[in-house]
């Protein structure tokens, strides 16, 4: 298959890339989140090995850009796999079997909440509220919102 469902499936690092992308985006005012979602959107994470390329370039100390990349958590900071599952984990779509159907993917999958599996096939992490509640469980599945779900509809999803 070579179509790629998850819209942050990761390109391989390339400092270079990262400059350009800082140097385009530098002058902007408060130019670091826009670098940072940028950076994100070209490699699907913010790389560590980015972190000093963008302090250098905005005056920052690496632990300024590293505390506003580990604060904001939709800033990855691994690769993630062709496919993310994300099961919102919070108090509805546990009420409804969240943990019972994260149980049955980790089975399925091969592959614990929070990892990613060997192949990069896929990554399975846990968020705590999609807003979803009245469709509980809840996912996102490559970036769209279901409900409703049972690890058959999820594997479904995933296989297509």
């Amino acid at each position: 298959m070579n179509k790629t469902p998850n819209p942050g499936f990761a390109a391989e690092f390339d400092p270079a890339r990262v400059r350009e992308i800082a140097l385009r985006l530098k002058d902007l005012e408060g130019p670091l989140l826009p670098i940072l979602h940028a950076v994100s959107d070209a490699f699907g994470y913010v790389d560590d090995r980015a972190l000093p390329i963008i302090a250098d370039m905005l005056n920052l100390t690496r632990a300024e850009v590293h505390g506003v990349v580990s604060f904001y958590h939709d800033f990855r900071r691994q690769a993630s796999g062709r496919r993310l599952v994300k099961i919102c984990r919070a108090e509805a779509c546990q009420s409804m079997g969240a943990m019972g159907l994260i149980a049955s993917l980790e089975k399925a999958l091969g592959v614990r909440l929070g990892e990613t599996s060997s192949d990069r096939e896929i990554t399975l992490e846990a968020v705590y509220c999609l807003g979803n509640c009245a469709l509980a469980p809840a996912a996102m599945i490559d970036g769209q919102l279901v409900g409703r779900l049972d690890a058959e509809k999820v594997m479904q999803r995933v296989r297509s």
